[in-house]
């Protein structure tokens, strides 16, 4: 795992429920579990400070990171997704954001793109994206803050074509590349879940370890964030190996996670512990 990738889930699972920021001797004493070096920490810290997603704060000669406004509203709306399980109902609306940036725009076009494609829109056309989900406000938002609005426009629909709906989504999204995905997960952390409720035979992790697995679940979970649309029921196929994987997720996530905070109150220091000294 990559030390600024794994930061984001280390920031998102546990950091933003506990005062928002984090001593660096903390977060490298935490990252050692998985075998990353503190220069390699400090490394993808400058690099997320130089993007904006912290902070740093001093407090005597201690270095304390916390989240920044864009940060914390990044890992809100991923945590929205991570944590809903189940298929949702459709009202048969499609939420559709049409753009044209011109090639001398091209960087702020193509980061347009990836946050549509991060929020789980599709591309039926190279200037129109669509969703079955009511998330325009969330687009709305990048627009304005990014000065596009020149650039784009705005649609809610409903589909009147040739194809039926499942056809279109076929058109805009790979499932069978999103099913496969969710297949490996599956093979991963089945034999995990089945440790735990004692099939294997049972396994009772230490604090740390069950901080390192429940960790590594979350981190590899949240990479569906970047491929799964979060399609409604009625647009998906009947057997979903989404299903599957949500459950399981779930229930690995309950059984690991009071050990897996246990072990992060032990090494977590926030600026306020601090502060009272």
């Amino acid at each position: 795992m990559r030390p600024r990738s794994l930061l984001f889930t280390i920031f998102g699972e546990y950091v933003r429920h506990y005062g928002n920021d984090i001593w660096i001797g903390s977060l490298t004493q935490l990252l050692g579990a998985f075998g990353i070096r503190e220069a390699a920490v400090r490394v993808a810290v400058s690099r997320m400070q130089r993007q904006g997603w912290i902070v740093g704060e001093k407090h005597g000669n201690r270095s304390f990171y916390a989240l920044t406004p864009k940060g914390r509203k990044r890992l809100d709306e991923a945590a929205a997704r991570i944590y809903k399980f189940g298929a949702h109902r459709w009202d048969g609306r499609w939420y559709m954001v049409q753009f044209s940036i011109p090639e001398s725009e091209r960087e702020r076009r193509d980061e347009l793109r990836k946050e549509l494609q991060f929020l789980g829109f599709g591309m039926l056309t190279n200037g129109l994206w669509l969703s079955p989900n009511p998330i325009l406000s969330l687009v709305h938002d990048y627009v304005e803050e990014h000065g596009l609005k020149p650039y784009v426009e705005f649609f809610v629909a409903e589909h009147r074509g040739y194809a039926d709906d499942r056809e279109l989504v076929r058109r805009c999204w790979n499932l069978e590349e999103i099913e496969a995905a969710y297949r490996r997960f599956i093979e991963r952390f089945r034999p995990e879940l089945d440790r735990l409720e004692g099939r294997d035979p049972k396994w009772v992790p230490n604090d740390e370890e069950a901080f390192v697995l429940k960790t590594i679940l979350v981190h590899e979970y949240r990479k569906f964030l970047f491929i799964d649309p979060d399609l409604p029921a009625e647009l998906l196929p009947d057997v979903w190996a989404g299903d599957e994987a949500d459950a399981l997720f779930e229930r690995l996530y309950q059984a690991l996670h009071p050990a897996s905070l246990r072990h992060f109150e032990r090494v977590y220091e926030g600026s306020a512990a601090q502060v009272k000294r």
